[in-house]
């Protein structure tokens, strides 16, 4: 098998799959949409595992080249194209691995679903085709393709209960505020375009940067600004919608109106990792605009702090890690703004597997619960189910950044590159991070102690929760209810998940953050951004590290949040509720997300709609069609009617018409003549 046949066969058969369980989901029914499309992902997960052996032992080499030509434009190429390295292959192994865990898990989470059954099978397989397009991209073009394909696909997932008010709207959000980061996308490609080189494939453009790199670009009359520095901050205007950073966050929090899987697949893998592996990608680019990076690092510290203090008032068990997802995020883009590209990618690899393994153990704690996500009526669910207990446990573990745990040495890393780090903005973001690793703890072992600890509230509940809801479930359980251990269709991805969430990171973070493995590939300017070399200098192996924590804030601030959230939702569970009645005016910011949401719905979405409907009733109606279009008929009628009347039949009113005519004319010939 070639290369090119390898890799066209790991990013077709999920496709393949898809188009199969949507096109004939009806012919082969439930059975045979998931088995299509769990085989089309576990063959691509195989090969794409193999693939990423191959650039650990050194046998494969970086492949780039092109598919085929799709189109030339006035001499510039629009081609699909594969550029696979280590990265990629990185990235390949953990969305496909990601996936076929959701996929297998999705047939006991989904067993109960009346229809719907064979499309989200569909859904979720086009959904890993499009993330693989994305990250095999050699070009532009194809990562625009990606991009805008997994926005496309996680709109019809967020939105697969259509019937439910609250998730058309979740999902018609997020594809709104995509749209947002996307327009400067776009026009971040443009300029890539326009002034570098004319190609959009990524080799020609960093070949060509040697020639822009001190350009600039006259945005506002008599104003230069650097051309490098605004092409990289409308790229990552577009990473900023995709991976959920402050202020174009708003719309993650929302997607858990889909089902818990594919929950899991948006927040760990996929859709939210593409901005930051697009950042890495074009590391030639962005070390050349220590700006952009300092702009990077400081909405990465936002996100991360102040999302997490959001997850900490939340009940929604889903909700939870949902903005624990947002605050891991914003580390990962502090470690971008820092140049640590390979500790921001070490921290995407790590993430998730610890964090799909949360959603999936969140999953079957609704399950256990009859579709209940309310936190506040779960409590000692350890009883009666011992794998989602132990592997949520696991998960947070990893969360938290517990030693030897995988969330530990990524997390240490980012923190000790904030630290490090000499550009503008560091301080903040170092400040920031190392607060959230309380706040982390806080709201994980909140949510852990919560669920699977103290008394069994949903015995203490005034009446049955049992509504019919339009997602087709009956929620809550009834006093005399147990809950139950998922069926081992759901568990066994929990037990798979779990395990690269506790080894993954003492085995990889020498050769990925200090080894060959991302070399020719990341790219830093070690003279301007020194925070990796001194990071190699300091590192003595993983078990030094561990040792070294025992003398640093951070393993103390996650032991602190720890010990309060046990305190307070264990030993003091009244507690909570007095503090949030002595805080409350805090705790109401916390419970109305900055009012972020009431600003974008008032100002934005209601200003658009008056922009919209002034275009509408005074552009489109007054003058367009009663101005132009009616106005022009009217014109002509109103003309007509007066021109008809001198139309009489008569004979001596044409003669007279005649002579008139000629008489005109002899003037006009004597006025030439004797003038």
């Amino acid at each position: 098998m070639t290369d090119m046949t390898l890799y066209l066969t790991i990013a077709l058969l999920p496709l393949a799959g898809s188009l199969l369980a949507g096109l004939f989901g009806n012919k082969i029914g439930r059975a045979g949409a998931h088995s299509v499309t769990i085989l089309g992902v576990a063959v691509s997960a195989v090969l794409s595992g193999w693939v990423l052996w191959g650039f650990i032992d050194g046998s494969r080499a970086k492949f780039d080249e092109n598919v085929y030509t799709w189109l030339t434009m006035g001499g510039i190429d629009f081609s699909v194209g594969f550029l696979v390295d280590s990265m990629t292959a990185m990235m390949m192994a953990v969305v496909t691995g990601v996936s076929l865990m959701v996929h297998i898990y999705t047939i006991g989470y989904m067993h109960d679903e009346e229809v719907g059954y064979q499309r989200f099978f569909s859904y979720i397989s086009l959904f890993t085709f499009s993330m693989l397009m994305l990250i095999m991209s050699n070009n532009f073009i194809q990562l625009f393709f990606g991009w805008e394909a997994v926005g496309l696909v996680s709109y019809l997932l967020i939105g697969f209960y259509f019937k439910k008010p609250s998730a058309t709207f979740a999902n018609l959000k997020a594809f709104l505020v995509n749209r947002v980061g996307d327009f400067g996308f776009v026009l971040g490609i443009a300029l890539v375009l326009a002034y570098f080189g004319g190609s959009l494939r990524y080799a020609d453009v960093f070949a060509y940067l040697p020639q822009v790199q001190n350009a600039t670009i006259e945005l506002i009359p008599g104003v230069q600004w650097s051309l490098v520095t605004v092409t990289c901050l409308l790229l990552f205007v577009g990473a900023m919608g995709k991976s959920a950073q402050f202020p174009l966050h708003v719309w993650l929090p929302d997607s858990m109106e889909g089902p818990t899987p594919i929950s899991a697949l948006i927040h760990a893998a996929t859709m939210v990792t593409a901005g930051l592996f697009m950042v890495s990608r074009m590391s030639p680019i962005y070390e050349l605009s220590s700006t952009a990076l300092s702009v990077i690092m400081v909405i990465g510290a936002i996100t991360a702090l102040f999302m997490g203090f959001l997850g900490t008032i939340q009940n929604d068990i889903k909700r939870v890690v949902a903005y624990s997802t947002l605050s891991q995020l914003g580390y990962m883009t502090v470690a971008l703004g820092a140049s640590a590209y390979s500790v921001a990618m070490f921290h995407v690899m790590t993430h998730a597997f610890f964090k799909a393994l949360l959603f999936l153990a969140a999953g079957s704690t609704i399950i256990g619960m009859h579709h209940d996500q309310d936190m506040r009526h779960m409590g000692n669910l350890k009883k009666y189910m011992p794998i989602t207990w132990l592997t949520m446990l696991l998960g947070n573990l990893a969360l938290i950044g517990t030693p030897f745990f995988s969330g530990f040495y990524s997390k240490d890393s980012i923190i000790e590159a904030a630290k490090l780090s000499n550009l503008p903005g560091s301080g903040f973001a170092y400040f920031a991070v190392l607060a959230s690793v309380f706040v982390t703890a806080f709201y994980a072992f909140r949510q852990y102690f919560m669920v699977f600890h103290g008394k069994e509230k949903w015995r203490e509940l005034p009446e049955h929760h049992d509504d019919h809801h339009s997602d087709g479930h009956h929620h809550g359980l009834g006093k005399n209810d147990n809950p139950h251990e998922s069926p081992l269709v759901v568990t066994l991805p929990l037990i798979l998940l779990a395990i690269p969430s506790v080894i993954i990171g003492y085995i990889a973070i020498e050769p990925m953050l200090y080894g060959d493995f991302f070399k020719d590939v990341i790219f830093v300017n070690a003279d301007a951004h020194p925070t990796m070399h001194i990071m190699k200098e300091e590192f003595h192996g993983a078990l030094a590290m561990v040792s070294h924590s025992l003398h640093s804030p951070v393993l103390y601030l996650a032991i602190a949040g720890v010990l309060s959230a046990w305190l307070l939702y264990v030993k003091l569970p009244h507690l909570p509720a007095k503090i949030a009645q002595a805080f409350r005016p805090v705790y109401v910011l916390f419970e109305n997300k900055y009012y972020l949401d009431a600003l974008y719905f008032n100002v934005f979405a209601k200003g658009t709609r008056a922009l919209g409907n002034f275009f509408w009733k005074v552009g489109d109606t007054a003058i367009i069609d009663n101005g132009i279009v009616n106005g022009s008929t009217k014109l002509v009628g109103a003309i007509a009617a007066q021109v008809r009347k001198v139309q009489t039949g008569f004979i001596y009113t044409y003669a007279a018409a005649m002579v008139f005519g000629v008489l005109v004319l002899l003037g006009m010939t004597f006025w030439g003549l004797f003038r």
